[in-house]
C-alpha cells in the first residue's frame, strides 16, 4: 500500500476565546503538516448550538492569522472536503447514524432527563451501558411498532452506541505508546439528539476525519478516555484499516501548584492565556492577549512549542523553519508541562534583540505617537540599536529612552543631591562651550576633545560625566554619555546643559 499523504485538523468550538493551550494543539498540527509535506484542515465543531458564541469564529481565524500559522483547506479556506463547519453537516451525520442503526451498532433511546435522574438515584454510579440498558426504555426493550410510533409522533429520542462489554480495547498512541481500556467501563455514549437534529461530538468528529482523510489526530489529553470509543466507532462502520493514528498531547499546567492552566491563573499572576484580546459577547468582560500586551507572534510560538516538547538539544531559540525541521511528536513529554509565563517574557526580550531596528522602530513608533513625539525615522533606529537589549516589551523602551525625545523637564532629586557638586555648575558652563566648539561631532570626536579639556583642567572625570547625564537626561541612566550627545547632536545638548545650570545652580 502507497504510504498515506498526512493530513491533520485542527478543530476548535466557537464558544469563546481560543485558548493557549489550544494555540500550542494547532501549532504541533501545523509543524507535524509541514515536516511531512502534508495537509492542515481548519473545521469548526459547533454541534453544541448552546455554547455558540457570537465573533469566536473570526476572533481564531485572527489569531492564527497573527501567529503565522497558516491552514491548508477549511472554513474560510475552501477545500474538496467541505462543508467544514459541522453544522453544515447535518444530513451527512444522519447517513452515518442509520449505518450504525441498521448493522445493530447503535439503538434509539426515548429516556427523558427525568427518568435517567430517578435511575442515578436509584442506582450508584449510574450508567447507560450493557449492565442497565435491558431496563430502560430504548429501541432494545421496546417493539419496533411502538418506537416507529413515538417516532411518528414527534417524541424526541437520542441515538446511542452500542458497546459490548469485556472487550480490551487497544490504542496506540504515537507518544503514550500502547493504551489498553477494558469496554466495561465505557457508557453507551449519545452519538445523535433529535431535538436539534445534530450529532455529538464523538460522532461528528469520527465521521468527519474519515470523509476528510485525516492521516493523525494530535490533540490534548483531555481526549485520551474517550480515545477507546472513537476506535470502537471506527471499527463499527468497518474504517478500521484507515483509522488515524492518534497522539494526545500533555496538558498545561498552572505555572505553581497543581492543576490545569485556566484563566483565573493568568489574571491572578498578570500574563495573558489568550493570543488576542478577547471581549466577551454574553459578560462583557475582556481578557488580555499576547499580540496587545506587547509579544512578538514569533516569541509566542517558540515559547509554545517547547511547552511539552524538546528538540533532543540544547537549542532554544528556532525559528518557524527550525521548529519545523525539528519537530518528533515523539519527543513530546508524557506529563503535563508546567507554564512558566516568565519564560515567555524572556523569548520576547530574545526575539526583539534578534529583530532588525528598523522593524523594532517600526513597531515603537505608535508609542512616541501616543506621547505626542514625532522624530526622524532614521533617529528612531538608532535610539532603538542602542537601547533594545534593555527591554522585554516595545513599549517599556519608552521609559528607557524617553529623554532622546524629551529634554527633561525636571531632574530627579536622589541623583540632584548624589551627583551635583558646588562646582557643577561653572564645569557644565565651560563643557557647554568646549561642546559647542567641537567640530567633529561624531562619538570619537566628541569623547577626544572632552577628555582631553577634563585632564588639563584636572578635573575628577567621574565628577564631570555624571553632571553631564544629568543635564541631558535628569537622572542618572541612560548608555554611553557620548552616544547620548551624538544623538540629540550639538545645539540640543549645549541647550539642555544650559538650561539645567540655570535651573540647578
Amino acid at each position: 500500500m502507497a504510504e498515506r499523504k498526512v493530513r491533520v485538523r485542527f478543530a476548535p468550538s466557537p464558544t469563546g476565546a481560543l485558548h493557549i493551550g489550544g494555540v500550542r494543539t494547532a501549532l504541533y498540527n501545523y509543524l507535524f503538516a509541514r515536516q511531512h509535506g502534508g495537509d492542515l484542515i481548519f473545521r469548526i465543531e459547533d454541534t453544541d448550538s448552546n455554547r455558540f458564541v457570537p465573533g469566536a469564529e473570526e476572533y481564531i481565524l485572527e489569531s492564527f492569522k497573527w501567529l503565522g500559522i497558516h491552514f491548508d483547506e477549511g472554513v474560510s479556506f475552501g477545500g474538496e472536503c467541505g462543508p467544514y463547519r459541522q453544522s453544515e453537516r447535518r444530513e451527512i451525520y444522519k447517513k452515518y447514524v442509520q449505518v450504525l442503526l441498521e448493522n445493530g451498532k447503535a439503538y434509539i433511546a426515548f429516556d427523558t432527563p427525568e427518568e435517567l435522574d430517578a435511575k442515578r438515584a436509584e442506582i450508584a454510579n449510574f450508567q447507560y451501558d450493557a449492565s442497565t440498558r435491558g431496563m430502560m426504555r430504548n429501541s432494545l426493550t421496546m417493539p419496533k411498532e411502538e418506537v416507529d410510533a413515538l417516532i411518528a409522533e414527534g417524541k424526541q429520542y437520542v441515538v446511542r452506541f452500542k458497546i459490548e462489554p469485556n472487550e480490551d480495547v487497544h490504542v496506540n498512541d504515537l507518544i503514550r505508546g500502547e493504551v489498553i481500556i477494558n469496554s466495561s467501563i465505557l457508557d453507551d455514549k449519545v452519538l445523535y439528539k433529535s431535538a436539534d437534529e445534530l450529532p455529538t461530538y464523538h460522532l461528528a468528529n469520527i465521521v468527519d476525519d474519515h470523509l476528510m482523510g485525516v492521516s493523525h489526530v494530535i490533540r490534548g489529553e483531555e481526549w485520551l478516555p474517550s480515545a477507546p470509543l472513537h476506535v470502537l466507532l471506527y471499527r463499527a462502520f468497518g474504517w478500521e484499516d484507515t483509522m488515524p493514528e492518534f497522539a494526545h498531547l500533555p496538558l498545561l499546567l498552572k505555572p505553581e501548584g497543581n492543576g490545569k492552566l485556566s484563566k483565573r491563573d493568568g489574571d491572578r499572576l498578570g500574563f495573558p492565556v489568550f493570543p488576542l484580546e478577547w471581549h466577551d459577547p454574553k459578560s462583557g468582560e475582556i481578557s488580555s492577549g499576547y499580540r496587545e500586551s506587547g509579544y512578538l507572534p514569533e516569541a509566542v510560538i517558540n515559547f509554545l512549542a517547547l511547552l511539552g516538547w524538546n528538540p533532543g538539544n540544547d537549542q532554544e531559540v528556532m525559528s518557524m523553519d527550525e521548529l519545523i525541521k525539528l519537530f518528533d511528536l515523539h519527543r513530546c513529554s508524557k506529563s503535563g508541562a508546567k507554564f512558566d509565563y516568565k519564560k515567555g517574557i524572556w523569548f520576547n526580550h530574545q526575539y526583539i534583540q534578534q529583530k532588525p531596528n528598523e522593524e523594532i522602530a517600526e513597531l515603537f513608533l505608535p508609542f512616541l505617537k501616543e506621547h505626542g513625539v514625532e522624530a526622524p525615522f532614521e533617529k528612531v533606529v538608532t535610539v532603538v540599536g542602542m537601547m533594545k537589549d534593555r527591554v522585554s516589551f516595545i513599549k517599556e523602551l519608552w521609559d528607557v529612552c524617553s529623554f532622546f525625545f524629551v529634554a527633561p523637564a525636571e531632574y530627579d532629586e536622589k541623583t540632584v543631591k548624589k551627583r551635583w557638586k558646588e562646582d557643577s555648575a561653572k564645569c557644565m558652563t565651560e563643557l557647554a562651550e568646549v561642546i559647542a566648539g567641537i567640530e567633529d561631532f561624531s562619538i570619537e570626536g566628541q569623547e577626544k576633545v572632552v577628555m582631553d579639556w577634563i585632564a588639563e583642567k584636572g578635573y575628577h572625570t567621574g565628577n564631570i560625566m555624571n553632571a553631564f547625564r544629568l543635564t541631558l537626561v535628569g537622572e542618572g541612566k541612560g548608555p554611553h554619555m557620548f552616544d547620548i550627545s551624538w544623538v540629540l547632536g550639538k545645539e540640543e545638548t549645549v541647550a539642555r546643559m544650559k538650561r539645567a545650570v540655570e535651573v540647578l545652580k
